[in-house]
């Protein structure tokens, strides 16, 4: 299940870099973010989906490259997104 439009819509608000901004690494890791929770939580209720298991692999793989990216681009950048999304190192 897509994320909502409002959903997506609040989130792209929130870690846009300036007002036209919908894909810049911040914003998209945001969104591969929330996507991962959702996907978290519906496994928990059906651990057998094993196709909704590995879509949630490749995500992760997606965000990790990602933030990979924004890491060696920018530094300050990538401690100030982490700390935001609650994300481990």
């Amino acid at each position: 299940m897509p994320l909502l439009q409002e959903k997506k819509q609040e989130l792209i608000g929130t870690y846009q870099v300036h007002t036209t901004d919908t894909g810049s690494p911040e914003v998209q890791v945001a969104l591969l973010s929330a996507r991962i929770k959702q996907l978290t939580e519906h496994l928990k209720l059906h651990p057998k989906d094993f196709a909704s298991r590995r879509g949630l692999l490749k995500l992760i793989s997606q965000r990790k490259g990602l933030l990979g990216y924004i890491q060696k681009s920018d530094q300050p950048r990538y401690q100030q997104l982490i700390e935001r999304l609650g994300l481990r190192r």
